[in-house]
């Protein structure tokens, strides 16, 4: 791999403008059929398997005419001050907008709520349940423009009037957040590299890669249906990721510029090295990913596959458009004009860096640091313990939106069941009597204790399907609501026993319980998924079998500490005005799903480079502790600022109105700030320094059978010595010019030579200190030059 991108490196930095035109043509016709694309829904849940999917499927059957799976909206009436809406003027208006709304289009029917018993007992509020005969997705822009009619008509008329339900159309999201991020990132790149042009590429490409990611799954909602917030997840580990992809490998190209390389050779062995980390971490954050789909939820799927897609962009700009960028950057990225006086007096070699200091202290006290920090991610663990979860409904909703009045209003006037009403099916095509087991039904649920209300039993067309409907006294996210989901299913065996029917639950509160029981059931199994990936990954990058142990368990550290962080905030209200959370309650069902597989793979990001030049040093003969140092040195102030700029991007999500997308943004910003901070510049260099060599041994038999996929370029580097040597002295023929080579008519500049040589001689001495300088020579065949040979079999082990 290291070979290839090595090639890949020279080659788009010499073909830069074509590369960019590319890429430009690439925007232009995404952007092309993005702008007729219908854009992704609002999130609808589908559960295949569940009792309550299977429900809506005998009700698409059997009640057609109910659209079962159709969006619905309530649109709530509460009468001014001391006023009620069932007489007078009132009434008449309430009556006058009902009748708008039958009228829209895509209604397949209407509640009167003076007639079907929609008014609260003071008669101060009302609300009538509008059905759509499309899913909430398909709700045409005509029919949300009747909605607001009837809102500004009603209020008009002194009314109230809020519209709650799915079919309602949410508030665009803020642009704040992106703004946040790339702003705070900007500034952290210039402090990193002291150069506007170095800092300016990151964010450039970051950008552009963004920009390609977010338009291709708009463009495919063409075919396919995109929950909304597979946009949001997308752009936000986009951005992020992009961003930190780029920063990685423009260091490194800037560390073999002062090594003494051309340019053009600078950025070859930058993508050879850097880029190979890249292409690794950005490898596991998409299989993590993408590993999302498996649980079977559509909304998760759209999910996982779009932020994986976004990461592959990343990836992708990373290794193609930044060279080319770099190309016509040339040696301008290196003048650092906004340097401190520290920063420079670093640069040229004087004094100890912030993460040179900080590797020594942790090596020279490797217990106590190790467990210091390992305590206090257990305190911030405990929380954790209590994690209860459920979907989000229009109580998450931000205050003083119409879904959140809608809410409020209704369970002040009927009570907060309501907001959560349950459909009960009683399917008694296979019982000798539908009517009396329908009747059964009737009975039994009237006897629950948290059932407010119960509405009679209505047949379908053929007579052997009955719909009922179970108001519960509860709150649709409230564990007494999922207890009496589960209290009218377990009477369905009894049912079945006595009359032959079958009694199922279903309903938006049914479908959001059985989806939050679905991704509880499958958190561990997925969380064990995820570990056993980090463990055969790092096995396979770092030949090491302590390293894969240390990361995987260092993973569930952050995972669990920052779902205790969570369950603090958003459930126990602990610092909640802090972080803008206006309501407590449930942990939103999808949350620590997505955390675990977001957070692998931003964790091996960091564990692969940061430890990856801990490896390559000691590789070079490097001890232990020094490696570890080194590895800081080279890498400590590139991955700081990563963290920092990721925890910035996630944070900015905290404004956004969405309980998700808020409670994800801070999720992600703990992760990473504990992962990055407390876990490998922590925990990981403790561990390593008590373990020594121990840390980078392998079983001879394991490490016969395993690939070297080099990620650190160490082939690479010893092909490239090799070639230098073994090509230096070449006599020029008469007539020749000396700066080209005859057999392959390439420039030979002599600054180029001499960049070569300066980076030989430098390596060499480094070598020299500690390193094993040797290059394996096989002198029975004719000579090869090595780079030739390995590019032949870039697999071929050294």
């Amino acid at each position: 791999m290291a070979t290839f991108l090595y090639r890949l490196g020279r080659l788009t930095f010499r073909r830069r403008r074509l590369v960019v035109m590319l890429w430009i043509a690439v925007l232009a016709a995404i952007g092309i059929g993005a702008m007729s694309a219908p854009g992704t829904s609002s999130g609808s849940l589908s559960v295949p398997g569940t009792q309550s999917q299977q429900a809506i499927d005998l009700l698409r059957k059997e009640f057609p005419q109910a659209s079962a799976d159709g969006a619905t909206a309530r649109v709530v009436f509460e009468a001014p001050g001391g006023q009620k809406l069932t007489s007078g003027v009132n009434k008449a208006e309430v009556e006058s907008l009902v009748a708008k709304l039958e009228k829209s289009p895509q209604v397949s029917g209407v509640s009167d709520p003076f007639t079907s018993g929609m008014a609260s007992e003071s008669g101060a509020i009302a609300y009538a349940q509008v059905s759509y005969k499309v899913a909430q997705a398909d709700v045409s822009g005509a029919a949300h423009a009747v909605q607001t009619d009837v809102v500004a008509q009603g209020e008009k008329a002194g009314l109230k009037v809020s519209l709650g339900g799915n079919a309602v159309e949410g508030k665009s999201a803020s642009k704040v957040a992106e703004l946040i991020g790339v702003g705070v990132a900007a500034v952290v790149l210039v402090i990193t590299f002291g150069s506007m042009i170095a800092a300016g590429l990151p964010l450039l490409t970051a950008i552009l890669g963004v920009a390609a990611a977010v338009l291709s799954v708009t463009l495919a909602t063409h075919f396919f249906d995109l929950a909304s917030s597979s946009t949001t997840l997308a752009l936000m580990l986009g951005l992020a990721v992009a961003i930190d992809y780029a920063l990685f490998i423009v260091s490194r190209y800037r560390n073999e510029i002062r090594d003494g390389h051309e340019p053009e050779e600078a950025c070859g062995r930058a993508l050879g090295t850097a880029g190979s980390a890249v292409v690794f971490a950005g490898l596991t954050v998409i299989v993590a990913l993408s590993g999302l789909s498996v649980i079977g939820i559509a909304m998760l799927t759209s999910m996982g596959l779009a932020s994986a897609f976004a990461v592959a962009v990343a990836v992708v700009i990373a290794l193609t458009l930044l060279p080319a960028m770099l190309g016509f950057a040339g040696m301008r990225i290196m003048k650092g004009k906004l340097l401190t006086r520290r920063k420079k007096a670093l640069e040229r070699g004087e004094g100890e860096s912030l993460g040179v200091r900080w590797a020594k202290f942790v090596t020279r006290n490797p217990v106590k640091v190790l467990v210091v920090s390992v305590a206090g991610l257990a305190l911030l663990a405990i929380p954790a313990m209590s994690l209860q979860m459920a979907l989000n409904d229009d109580s998450g909703k931000p205050p003083g939106s119409t879904q959140r009045i809608a809410y409020d209003t209704l369970s002040e006037g009927f009570g907060p069941g309501f907001n959560g009403p349950l459909t009960v099916v009683v399917d008694a095509r296979d019982s000798d009597s539908p009517n009396a087991a329908a009747q059964d039904a009737y009975a039994m649920l009237g006897k629950l204790d948290d059932a407010a209300a119960v509405r009679p039993p209505s047949f379908n067309q053929a007579g052997d399907v009955a719909l009922l409907g179970v108001i519960p006294k509860s709150a649709p996210t409230s564990e007494a609501t999922k207890d009496l989901v589960n209290e009218i299913r377990d009477h369905s065996a009894a049912l079945h026993q006595d009359t032959g029917a079958n009694l199922m639950v279903t309903g938006l509160t049914a479908v959001n319980i059985d989806v939050s029981t679905k991704l509880s059931d499958a958190l561990m199994p997925y969380l064990a998924i995820v570990v056993g990936l980090a463990l055969v990954l790092l096995l396979l990058v770092f030949r090491s079998i302590v390293i894969p142990l240390k990361a995987a368990l260092g993973f569930l550290l952050s995972v669990f500490s920052t779902l205790g962080v969570v369950v603090a905030v958003f459930q126990w209200g602990w610092l909640k005005d802090l972080f803008g959370v206006d309501q407590t309650g449930p942990i939103v069902s999808l949350l620590p799903i997505v955390l675990i597989g977001v957070v692998f793979g931003l964790a091996m990001d960091y564990e692969v480079f940061l430890v990856s030049r801990m490896r390559e040093e000691y590789v070079h003969g490097a001890g232990p502790t020094k490696a570890i140092v080194q590895g800081f040195q080279h890498s400590g102030r590139v991955v700081t600022a990563a963290a920092v700029i990721m925890v910035s991007v996630f944070s900015g999500f905290l404004l956004d109105v969405e309980v998700l997308i808020k409670s994800i943004g801070l999720g992600l910003a703990v992760a990473v700030f504990l992962d990055a901070f407390v876990v490998r510049m922590t925990i990981v260099p403790a561990v390593m320094a008590l373990l020594g060599h121990r840390s980078w041994t392998l079983p001879r038999w394991l490490d016969r059978v395993l690939p070297n996929v080099d990620v650190e370029g160490e082939k690479l580097r010893h092909a490239l010595e090799a070639e230098q040597t073994d090509s230096a002295p070449v006599p020029v023929l008469a007539g020749v010019h000396a700066g080209w080579d005859s057999h392959t008519d390439v420039p030979a500049p002599a600054q180029q030579t001499r960049g070569k040589a300066r980076g030989l001689s430098r390596f060499k001495e480094r070598l020299a200190r500690g390193g094993d300088a040797t290059v394996p020579a096989d002198t029975s065949e004719p000579k090869e030059p090595t780079l030739r040979k390995l590019l032949k079999n870039p697999i071929r082990r050294r």
